[in-house]
């Protein structure tokens, strides 16, 4: 039986709530793209927030007529990418938050709420004047469901407002439901095939987690020991170093995210380990454990984000002397490796643009072979360090990285890109494979 796309599954949620139309608000790319070009009919008005263009720009945007509104910050990159991707749209107007930046991980909507409720909903009455009248009002009860993988919450009353995620964001649209379901009946979804949480679990199936796997074997976890994951984002690696540990091993996994914890215990449940992991709000420069919790401590591509130094210090702090700490951190000194057939310059063109495609690093962050000299001066012994390719072969995660990859080509190298790729994919050798900083360390 064929997967369904995100847009199927949608779809199959809107019939099944018997709701012809809605207004939709999301973020990422990968979410809204297929449903504007498969459904563009069930779309009153379309919202984007923050945008994080995972997927690129979807081709449908150029056809898409429907009234759209993109709200981002003024600053930083991502308002010239809001910019770009409204001028696109041909009913696209922009909502620039003035000194405001919209990363990824940003909490746009609690820290702009006046301003993104204000026009919102502005929009929405605007969009319904030129409509000829509003959208007709859900009959819906407040529940909780599931329908097709997607998990649902509805509340409030009126017209149905459809909410997908917000990338990383904290929050996500909480801070506005309550303020948006006296005039509207808010659905919101989430779950493992929506926003970054999508992302986190495509990651974690591909080679990637392939990369995790072979990293913790040289931890050589034994029975009965607590490891320790800090930043766990969706739960997925955690779930991995459960899945190959002895049955009677337990994980704490935390992270400062409360969208992302929330995600996590549902697929912890889903997967039948909640008996074996907890879930904790922690920040990982300053975790709330005790000197010599646990017997493994792992930090994978989390490093970047914050103090890096802090972080190593707190790992070490926690471990049992004789335990093992394992770390991860992207490589953004080491060039990526693509095996398609292009001329030898665009090809390593393309190699030294992989690193630009990523989230960049923090100022305090650590992603380049500097962790290792940070790892040997907090007092570990490397059982394992040095860099290892993630070997993308097939699924997503794949055609993610390559979308990644195209953007930084135009034109003619763009074409010769598409060509070498389906060569590659139909004789069976497209790979890309993603370097990673590894370590595997005794603590003294």
């Amino acid at each position: 039986m064929l997967e369904l796309s995100v847009a199927q599954r949608i779809e199959a949620l809107l019939d099944h709530l018997s709701l012809d139309k809605v207004h939709l608000g999301a973020c990422m790319s990968a979410d809204w793209g297929g449903v504007i070009e498969s459904l563009p009919d069930r779309i009153a008005t379309l919202t984007v927030v923050a945008p994080h263009l995972n997927k690129g720009v979807p081709e449908a945007t150029a056809t898409f007529t429907t009234p759209t509104m993109v709200i981002a910050g003024d600053e930083g990159p991502t308002a010239a990418r809001a910019r770009a991707l409204t001028e696109v749209f041909p009913n696209g107007e922009f909502v620039g938050l003035s000194g405001y930046t919209s990363a990824i991980w940003a909490d746009t909507v609690a820290d702009r709420i006046n301003e993104v409720k204000s026009s919102l909903i502005e929009f929405l009455r605007r969009a319904e004047v030129a409509a000829g009248g509003t959208l007709e009002p859900a009959r819906l009860q407040a529940s909780d469901g599931t329908h097709e993988g997607l998990r649902y919450r509805i509340e409030g009353q009126g017209p149905p407002l459809l909410l997908l995620p917000l990338s990383m964001s904290p929050s996500q649209w909480d801070p506005l439901i309550e303020q948006l379901k006296d005039s509207f009946c808010v659905i919101g979804l989430g779950g493992a095939l929506l926003g970054a949480v999508a992302l986190l679990e495509g990651r974690a199936a591909s080679g990637y987690g392939e990369l995790v796997t072979s990293v913790l074997s040289a931890a050589r976890l034994g029975p009965e020991q607590v490891s320790l994951e800090v930043g766990c984002g969706s739960g997925a690696l955690s779930r991995l170093l459960l899945a190959q540990s002895d049955p009677t091993s337990r994980a704490v996994a935390t992270d400062l995210n409360p969208y992302f914890l929330m995600e996590a215990q549902a697929l912890a449940d889903d997967a039948q380990m909640m008996s074996r992991v907890r879930f904790e709000k922690a920040n990982a420069e300053h975790l709330p454990h005790g000197d010599d919790s646990f017997d493994t401590a792992m930090s994978c591509t989390v490093m970047e984000e914050g103090d890096a130094g802090q972080m190593l210090s707190e790992l070490v702090r926690v471990t049992k002397p004789g335990g093992r700490i394992v770390i991860l951190t992207r490589a953004l000194d080491v060039d990526w490796w693509i095996n398609i057939g292009l001329s030898q310059d665009l090809r390593r063109r393309l190699n030294a643009h992989g690193p630009n495609t990523g989230s960049g690093v923090g100022a305090k962050g650590c992603a380049d072979s500097g962790i290792y000299h940070r790892v040997l001066n907090a007092g570990v012994n490397p059982l394992l360090m040095g860099p290892q390719f993630a070997n993308y072969r097939d699924g997503e995660r794949r055609e993610d990285v390559l979308a990644r990859l195209v953007s930084a080509l135009s034109g003619e190298e763009k074409e010769a890109f598409h060509k070498a790729v389906d060569v590659a994919r139909s004789d069976g050798t497209l790979i890309v494979a993603e370097p990673f900083h590894c370590v595997v360390g005794e603590v003294r």
